[in-house]
């Protein structure tokens, strides 16, 4: 199949700019993300696979825009007057190295960002039964995306991502994936939801809200998926901006993901009500619904004293460790 649109060589300038700018972003970002998980906690209470998660995501973007410049670099300098069909030819072939190492960090990028989103999923409902959807869509996700970096490392030198061996492969991934995202940030965001609007009632406060959770929970999801359709979109049309989408992709991975924690530490750090930020909290919030607040109720007798004593002068033998007479309880 022909692909068609921006010349493959001035989509991988473009990405390879486009793609520096947001890692810049995202590494702010990451960084912003460190201190609200760490600000004011003992080491033993940062939450540290969340940490990990998050360096990992950081090594995994820095690593594709990494190879990205190399790859750039090898079709436009290297290789520019060596290889069969000149630059274009080049980024065109999937069976490169380079292609297909970014590739696998893409796939390894989505399986570890999907995998998050699921695991808050079943923190937030505490059931198994809640993400058996969004784990099978992640199976998928992992079964097609590794069918796609074996394709590539398989193929022969000049094969395009258009031809039929590749667009089945592809066409499941970006379905798994984005389904995948979107049923498991609407599974959170309802809960949260459904958990806050039961304690309205009762809440002293309009700062302990959780909606700003379930506000950054859906644009990062809207951000997620937009981008991937668009992806999805231009690999359909056999467009060559689908080159360019799949390397925005990686940064704005990280970026939704540093979102959703920074937006929770702002949160805590003005309320003290639980979130879904680390595992503990996340329990609590599950334990919410499982637990539900009873009114309570007090038998409170009526006291009489031998002679008469104001109501200070009471508070003031108490706070002064004085002795108090002797009560006796009226029926």
């Amino acid at each position: 199949m022909t692909s068609n649109g921006i010349p493959l060589d001035a989509g991988a300038l473009m990405s390879a700019v486009l793609e520096g700018i947001l890692y810049g972003f995202s590494v702010l970002m990451f960084m912003g993300t460190m201190w609200s998980l760490t600000y004011k906690r003992h080491v033993r209470d940062i939450n540290r696979p969340i940490v990990i998660v998050a360096i990992l995501l950081l090594l995994l973007s820095t690593a594709h825009i990494v190879v990205g410049i190399v790859r750039v670099e090898d079709g436009l300098v290297k290789y520019r007057d060596t290889y069969p069909g000149g630059p274009a030819a080049f980024f065109a072939d999937v069976s490169q190295e380079t292609y297909v190492i970014k590739d696998a960090l893409y796939i390894l990028q989505t399986l570890l960002a999907d995998g998050v989103v699921i695991y808050r999923c079943y923190m937030v409902w505490q059931s198994v039964w809640v993400i058996i959807l969004p784990g099978m869509l992640w199976c998928s996700v992992a079964v097609t995306g590794v069918s796609v970096v074996y394709s590539g490392s398989q193929s022969s030198s000049g094969a395009s991502i258009f031809t039929q061996e590749f667009s089945e492969w592809i066409i499941a991934f970006f379905i798994s994936t984005v389904v995948a995202n979107v049923l498991s940030s609407g599974l959170i965001a309802y809960r949260i939801w459904a958990i806050e609007h039961k304690i309205a009632t009762i809440r002293t406060s309009t700062k302990d809200t959780m909606m700003p959770i379930i506000h950054a929970l859906v644009d990062t999801a809207v951000l997620y998926s937009v981008t991937l359709i668009t992806a999805f979109i231009c690999f359909i049309c056999s467009s060559n901006g689908d080159f360019v989408m799949m390397d925005l992709v990686m940064p704005i991975i990280s970026i939704a993901f540093y979102m959703v924690l920074i937006r929770i530490a702002i949160n805590r750090h003005r309320s003290h009500l639980p979130t879904v930020g680390t595992i503990t909290e996340t329990r609590q919030l599950g334990d919410l619904q499982q637990y539900p607040m009873q009114p309570l109720q007090f038998d409170i007798p009526r006291f009489t004293r031998s002679y008469n004593t104001s109501a200070s002068e009471i508070g003031n033998e108490h706070l002064s460790g004085r002795r108090s007479p002797t009560w006796t309880s009226v029926k």
